[in-house]
């Protein structure tokens, strides 16, 4: 019997692969990782000494580094078993409870039917691919010429064009044996009641293909031609097929890109067809687009399948921003525990295809690289714009924050959300003076005692309630190059040095670290190289040999002193394994973060001092806060600066004080 792609994907989601894998393999405990849900064995494919089978339950797919076999839970039973496909589905729908459907003509009627659609749309598609070669479409062809796109890009999207025709698709699929029943079906055709005789929906538009999520054709997207239709960009009308607020457009392609070897681990999300395929063109190709409209609860979950925080892109402008504070209010209720969302701002007037058309991806990347979390979101949304000079105002703030984070579902979340908020506003008010002309000193008209304003705006700044501390100057967050490795750098590599198997289970993180220490950038270099020559063999031992040979002994032994010396003992040899990761995860993070605040209070730095040579002083006020946000992060990273304290259970020494 056939069974409906909803019943397999339900039993697949209820059993974690690694449980039909694990019943049949030995896992790796050195190289597994119970509590992520991803696990290594020898390959039970083919015989072998060192584990290169990989299972991992996220993604409900098993993979040989080995022999290079891979697949989902059904064709582990098929292919190791050699069970049929019926009884594979009927040994996972057994482990998961759930119990195999029967036959029922209706609903495989059903299927047949929606198969036949299916093949429906298989055809519109070749049809408007083709009328995009004629000439009828020439001037259709001018317009992606001109937005930049290739003939490969045209090709990989399947774009294609409607002629300027009332019948043209209905009399070709009509043709070629399809009745009227499917064709409005599918809706392809504008029909009812009140239509005499139905006309094709799609006119005089550039058509882009909606992919189903099994990569099949359930709907289209058209472009009009014409400056005078009355809708710029027509979808499909609700389908058998199609439901449009179930639907991200790209979500196959970018879910295959996020999870490859080289994905880019995260998905974005943008606003329009074009900027999918423009950043696509340009090399980025884990983006989706909604269709036509603001994002949906489903597709907000559709994403976080693909990974536990996704980029929402919006513009900078007016309509962006609005765009981007409902998606605030839209992901706060559904957050959990390792699930939230970042924002992506792109600059006033610009979208994805501006500006990766002329200058590559990137531009497009530093805007990614400043996103933001939602937390400031929430907060820069509560606080932008308004005035807090008494304390009725400032005790409002105060309950509006609160107001917003108490939708949040899960308990957890919510109380650090209310901790986070409640400390954003402590700092902030603690920044700002109770009065108005005090508050704001370089408003038109006004004046900062000791000094004039105008010319010296600049200092005035700087000696502000957001300047730059000494303490901050001196921080390892925001300095340069340094004499010798700052020690969050030094903790990155030596944990690496002292447990290479690290390298190959965070490898899409670990290979993208850039250090500020020239040394030790060379070094890391080196590591790479070893790890890419050496694969899953690479040991401590051979790794250290390889590096002395290149000179970078003393460089590993002055890693190794800075690090005992500061007591971090999870970058030592001595750490298991458990320790060494978790330590090394979370200086990771403080690493990354450390860096986009460098480069964002810099930016902010400049434009102060751009806003005050101009005399653009409106501006001044926003700034201001803005780097104030950033230093309340710095601050709360130089706090964190002992990385991990004490000893970890895992390696049976004592946690805290005691151990030191």
């Amino acid at each position: 019997m056939r069974f409906s792609q909803s019943f397999l994907d339900e039993i697949r989601d209820r059993v974690p692969i690694s449980d039909v894998v694990g019943k049949r393999v030995t896992w790796d405990r050195r190289k597994t990782n119970v509590s992520r849900g991803d696990y290594w064995a020898c390959c039970p494919f083919h015989g072998e000494k060192s584990p290169s089978f990989h299972c991992e339950d996220r993604k409900g797919r098993y993979h040989c580094f080995g022999c290079g076999v891979s697949g989902d839970h059904f064709r582990f039973l098929t292919d190791l078993e050699g069970l049929s496909f019926p009884e594979a589905v009927q040994q996972i729908a057994d482990m998961a409870g759930v119990a195999m459907p029967q036959p029922d003509p209706q609903a495989e009627r059903r299927e047949k039917e929606r198969t036949s659609l299916l093949d429906v749309m298989e055809m519109a598609t070749q049809f408007f691919q083709d009328q995009l070669q004629t000439a009828s479409g020439a001037k259709a062809r001018a317009y992606l010429r001109e937005r930049g796109l290739t003939g490969r890009t045209i090709e990989t999207f399947r774009l294609g064009f409607a002629p300027d025709s009332r019948n043209a698709l209905k009399e070709f699929l009509s043709g070629k044996g399809v009745g009227k029943e499917q064709i409005e079906a599918c809706g392809l055709v504008v029909h009812g009641p009140d239509v005499p005789v139905s006309y094709d929906r799609f006119r005089d538009r550039i058509m882009f293909p909606i992919l189903s999520a099994r990569e099949k054709v359930i709907a289209f997207g058209g472009r009009a031609m014409s400056p005078d239709a009355p809708a710029k960009y027509l979808n499909s009308n609700e389908t058998e097929l199609f439901h449009k607020g179930n639907v991200l457009f790209n979500f196959a392609r970018a879910r295959r890109a996020s999870q490859g070897a080289d994905g880019a681990g995260t998905i974005i999300a943008v606003e329009g067809y074009m900027d999918v395929i423009a950043l696509h063109q340009a090399g980025i190709e884990n983006a989706v687009a909604p269709l036509g409209t603001a994002l949906t609860e489903s597709q907000l979950d559709l994403l976080w399948k693909m990974t536990p925080q996704p980029v929402l892109c919006f513009d900078g402008d007016g309509a962006g921003i609005r765009a981007a504070n409902r998606a605030v209010d839209l992901a706060l209720p559904h957050l959990k525990p390792g699930r939230s969302v970042r924002f992506a701002m792109l600059p006033d007037g610009k979208d994805p295809d501006d500006l990766v058309r002329h200058d590559g991806r990137e531009p497009f990347d530093k805007v990614l690289a400043n996103a933001r979390s939602l937390a400031e979101m929430v907060w820069l949304r509560e606080v932008q714009g308004g005035e807090f000079d008494t304390p009725e105002k400032r005790a409002e703030l105060e309950a509006r924050l609160r107001q917003v984070t108490s939708v949040i579902a899960d308990e957890s979340v919510r109380r650090h959300y209310g901790q986070d908020m409640r400390d954003r506003l402590n700092a902030f008010l603690q920044g700002s003076a109770p009065f108005r002309n005090e508050r704001r000193p370089f408003e038109r008209g006004g004046r900062q005692s000791g000094g004039p304003r105008g010319a010296s705006g600049a200092r005035n700044i700087a000696a502000g309630p957001t300047a730059i501390s000494d303490r901050l100057a001196r921080s390892s967050l925001v300095s340069g190059q340094q004499a010798v490795p700052l020690l969050r750098e030094s903790v990155l590599a030596l944990t690496i040095v002292n447990h290479p198997q690290l390298l190959f289970d965070e490898y899409d993180e670990i290979s993208t670290i850039e250090f500020d220490h020239r040394d030790l950038q060379r070094c890391w270099a080196m590591v790479l190289n070893a790890a890419a020559a050496n694969g899953p063999r690479l040991t401590r031992e051979i790794l250290i040999e390889q590096l002395e040979a290149e000179g970078f002994g003393a460089l590993i032994a002055a890693l190794d002193q800075q690090v005992r010396y500061a007591r971090l003992w999870t970058a030592t040899v001595a750490a298991a394994p458990e320790d060494a990761r978790e330590g090394y995860l979370q200086a990771l993070a403080l690493h990354r973060r450390s860096k986009a605040l460098h480069w964002q209070r810099r930016e902010l730095e400049r434009e102060l001092a751009h806003a005050t040579e101009d005399g653009d002083l409106e501006v001044v006020p926003q700034l201001l806060r803005t780097l104030q946000e950033v230093q309340l992060e710095v601050t709360r990273l130089e706090n964190q600066e002992a990385i991990i304290e004490g000893f970890g259970v895992l390696s049976g020494r004592v946690k805290g004080p005691a151990a030191r």
